[in-house]
């Protein structure tokens, strides 16, 4: 093993691809104990790396993921051997989350972090109706839409890219507010924010027209509120070969049709 890290733990998606790769990598270079590892070694596909980010939040451990998904978006080639040389050699990515606190119909309040985006969707046949505010300044009045979504540099390139929002350089000091399916302002295409703003999103006529809201995989039902902010205290180190950065995905994905 490499002395830049020691000891490699191995967590794998339910797919016989990736039960097949964990098998063959454990009997090559072990399996450390997560809480001990150096680095931990994803081998899935993007959400099985969302899902792996989520379940190491706030421990500072590097995650370093092998396709053997669909998309890959986040994740290196697959390979067996080298697996050592590659994670000495490895570029960082450093993210940081998106915090978002939501109060629902009852008033209960709920607090998730979210890598990709927070969403916000209509759950009826109606579309939804938010105000929205950034630094505590209304934005946009009234956006009726299926919903808008407030998405990272890390994210732009999924749910936020499929809503026609922008591709966003990971370095950029910027989030990408989407809309999604809006029916009036018509003309609205989003807006690109600071990545220091404080973005409130209220939720008008909520027992009419019910909303639930989303921090990645984590869903809230009957939102009448939702507070979204970047998490700067919490690092999220993500490992890439060189030459596969996320900047270098990012920049390809631009250029691809």
């Amino acid at each position: 093993m490499t002395e830049r890290f020691g000891a490699i733990s191995f967590v794998a998606s339910e797919t016989p691809e990736a039960e097949s790769a964990l098998e063959k990598l454990v009997a090559r270079y072990g399996n450390a104990d997560p809480a001990t590892a150096d680095v931990i070694v994803a081998l899935g596909g993007d959400g099985l790396m969302l899902q792996t980010l989520h379940r190491f939040l706030g421990t500072g451990k590097p995650i370093y993921g092998m396709n053997r998904g669909s998309v890959g978006f986040l994740m290196n080639e697959y390979r067996e051997r080298g697996l050592s040389k590659r994670l000495d050699a490895a570029q960082r990515s450093v993210v940081h989350p998106l915090s978002m606190n939501s109060t629902d119909q009852t008033g209960a309040m709920v607090q998730a972090k979210a890598i990709n985006e927070v969403s916000l969707l209509r759950r009826s046949y109606q579309a939804a109706k938010l105000r929205i505010s950034v630094d505590g300044q209304v934005r946009l009045d009234e956006l009726v839409a299926d919903g808008v979504l407030l998405a990272t540099p890390a994210g732009s390139t999924a749910y936020n890219l499929s809503a026609n929002g922008p591709i966003l350089p990971l370095d950029a000091p910027l989030l990408a507010l989407t809309p999604i399916a809006a029916f009036r302002p018509r003309r609205w295409r989003g807006a690109l924010l600071p990545d220091q703003a404080q973005v409130s999103i209220e939720v008008l006529e909520p027992a009419k027209r019910p909303v639930s809201a989303m921090a990645d995989h984590i869903q809230i039902d009957n939102v009448v509120s939702v507070e979204i902010e970047i998490d700067r205290s919490v690092d999220l180190v993500m490992l890439h070969d060189p030459g596969h950065s996320l900047d270098e995905r990012i920049l390809r994905e631009q250029f691809g049709y």
